[in-house]
């Protein structure tokens, strides 16, 4: 049961702290109680030795009295009587008799039956005989007397230093049992300071060390106390717990760098796909563009090399764009004619083929209208690519083969814009040019006869004069249309409606306010060419025949509808009409209405509320471009 205890004390701080303030309580406990125990045997001791001093102070009296009735030679029995009475009593004081009776063997005990016996023996007797009436003892009895009263009083001394030197044995046990005490509870009290200090204090001191150890970023901080008590328990907790937040705060790290190396693949990815769209957005078809963003792909993949063909368009031989591959037989036209090939009779999966120094890739330059290319790349050993560099370089060529396909549809677009220009042009030659050299044959073949007639001169005059003003007015229309023919789209066009409009405003004389809420809409080729003939068409009626002192043009956008309008504040449209002179306005109405409906618009003509003319033009944007401007 002991060493279970021990074994329990050593596992159980609280065990042991209860321990040791039991045992302070009982040494406590049991040092009051001998004290009050030695406490208890003392008591009464000072009263005892009083007594037993008042009995050398009776015994001298006795002797004093004896001796002054001798000297006085009187006798009264009655005051030795009563003193030989109080000596009795006081001799068996029950003060003196409870001090004696704790310690019967005692000297103290000894010395008052050695006092008692001499008492009843010798001086008793003697004191009664002196003390009956009338009773005279001669001197030498009185002499005898008082030697035996030294005597007595010598035992009576006796007993009282015996009472003495036993109080003062018991004050020293008393004394002693204090300081005993005393002493234990100060060295159970130091080994219990002794035991806080080793089993709490360090114990606790290594665990707040640990733990600002682990606050600072220091995982590896362990406690050093892992025993079984309540302490070593938690230095056991905490080092698991340590340990946890030591593999958790690795996993973090690696997580960390995972995500770190993530997101730096991220952005760089981000940059070559912005850095590779804005070149495409600028020169899609372009040698350059290619060779930049190859070699920006190269570097961020490690691969090999890489090369773009681009697929013929009209039924020609494919073209080489860019190579930065220096370990490849097919390099060429055959090579690009081969690879496309390839990816035009694939299924879309990404398929690598085995290369002079590792493997190729090949991926067409598509959208959803067809194949414009191919990009090959070459990578070393059995590298393929991984999951992220797949959706970069799938990313990449997709926004290739749209900016392909883009180029090719504005290519298209121009060429069907071309189309209808020159067909517009055919039916302005037909309506204007045309009739007007019809008019002039006619006028022709009626001056003929005229001229063979010599009375005839006046009428034959007349024809030549409508003649004249018909080459005339068909050549002025040759110099409308070749002006109208010259414009070409080298440039953007806003800057061309601008240099049209100042155009205009330099030639009349006439201000003219330019002002355009296009926002991000944009035209398409052919809507950009018919607007701005438009524009031209109806500045022009403004000049010749408006008579206006201000005019307007405004260009706006709402709802995936264009606004355009030109007013002025001039005749109006029904004076206009009216008025001489006017076929080439009637003409350039049905040419501006023509081209209206190929815009699938609406043109409407009227006269402004405030007096002049108002043309309105309204027409949607292509489907594909307005799409594109909302997402």
């Amino acid at each position: 049961m002991g060493s279970i205890a021990d074994a329990l004390i050593k596992r159980s701080i609280m065990l042991w702290l209860a321990a040791t303030i039991l045992s302070l309580t009982a040494i406590g406990v049991g040092g009051m109680m001998l004290a009050t125990l030695v406490a208890e045997r003392v008591q009464g001791s000072g009263s005892a030795i009083n007594v037993a001093g008042s009995l050398r102070r009776l015994s001298h009296r006795m002797g004093s009295i004896v001796l002054s009735d001798a000297e006085n030679n009187v006798s009264d029995p009655y005051v030795l009587r009563e003193a030989l009475v109080h000596f009795e009593a006081t001799l068996k004081h029950d003060a003196l008799l409870g001090v004696l009776r704790r310690d019967q063997e005692g000297a103290a005990m000894q010395a008052y039956e050695q006092v008692t016996r001499t008492w009843i023996g010798q001086l008793k007797p003697l004191l009664a005989d002196l003390a009956r009436p009338g009773a005279r003892a001669p001197v030498e009895v009185h002499n005898a007397l008082m030697l035996h009263i030294d005597a007595f009083v010598d035992q009576i001394n006796d007993m009282v230093a015996r009472l003495e030197e036993d109080t003062e044995r018991r004050i020293r046990q008393l004394r002693a049992t204090l300081l005993g005490a005393l002493g234990f509870m100060v060295l159970v009290a130091l080994m219990g300071l002794y035991l806080v200090h080793r089993r709490v204090i360090q114990p606790l001191d290594g665990l707040v060390a640990g733990a600002s150890r682990v606050a600072g970023g220091d995982f590896s901080a362990r406690a050093l106390h892992v025993d079984q008590d309540e302490l070593g328990r938690v230095g056991q907790a905490f080092n698991t717990m340590a340990e946890a937040v030591s593999q958790s705060h690795r996993n973090l790290e690696a997580r960390v760098q995972e995500k770190t190396a993530a997101l730096t693949r991220s952005n760089r990815s981000l940059a070559l796909l912005y850095h590779a769209i804005s070149l495409l957005h600028r020169a899609p078809t372009a040698p350059e563009t290619y060779r930049a963003v190859l070699a920006d792909l190269d570097a961020l993949l490690g691969l090999e090399g890489s090369q773009a063909c681009l697929r013929a368009k009209h039924g020609g031989p494919a073209t080489l764009l860019a190579s930065s591959m220096e370990h490849c037989d097919n390099r060429g036209e055959a090579g690009c004619a081969e690879c496309l090939a390839k990816v035009m009779a694939g299924d879309g999966v990404l398929d690598y083929q085995p290369g002079p120094r590792g493997k190729l890739l090949n991926l067409p330059l598509r959208d959803l209208d067809g194949v414009y290319g191919v990009i090959r790349l070459a990578l070393p050993g059995d590298q393929q690519l991984e999951a992220w560099q797949e959706q970069l370089v799938e990313a990449l060529v997709r926004h290739m083969g749209i900016a392909l396909g883009m180029s090719r549809k504005v290519e298209q677009e121009r060429l069907l814009a071309l189309q209808e220009e020159r067909s517009t042009i055919a039916r302005e030659l037909h309506d204007s040019i045309a009739q007007s050299l019809s008019y002039m044959k006619i006028q022709a073949s009626l001056m003929q006869p005229l001229l063979a007639d010599p009375g005839r001169a006046d009428a034959a005059a007349a024809v030549l004069r409508d003649l004249r003003e018909g080459i005339n007015a068909a050549y002025r229309q040759l110099r409308e249309l070749l002006a109208t023919f010259r414009l070409r789209m080298e440039s953007d066009f806003m800057t061309l409606l601008t240099a049209a409009v100042e155009e205009y405003a330099g030639r009349g004389g006439v201000p003219i306010n330019l002002d355009i809420h296009l926002e991000e809409c944009r035209l398409t080729p052919n809507q950009e060419i018919h607007v701005l003939q438009i524009v031209r068409e109806a500045l022009s009626n403004v000049i010749r025949h408006a008579q206006a002192r201000q005019a307007w043009v405004s260009l706006s956008h709402q709802g995936g509808v264009v606004t355009v309008e030109v007013e002025d504040d001039g005749l109006g449209v029904t004076r206009t009409q009216s008025g001489a002179g006017t076929e080439h306005f009637h003409y350039g109405l049905t040419i501006m209405g023509e081209r209206a409906q190929g815009l699938d618009g609406r043109l409407d003509i009227m006269d402004r509320p405030e007096g002049g003319t108002q043309l309105r033009l309204r027409f949607p944007l292509a489907r594909a471009l307005h799409q594109a401007e909302v997402s």
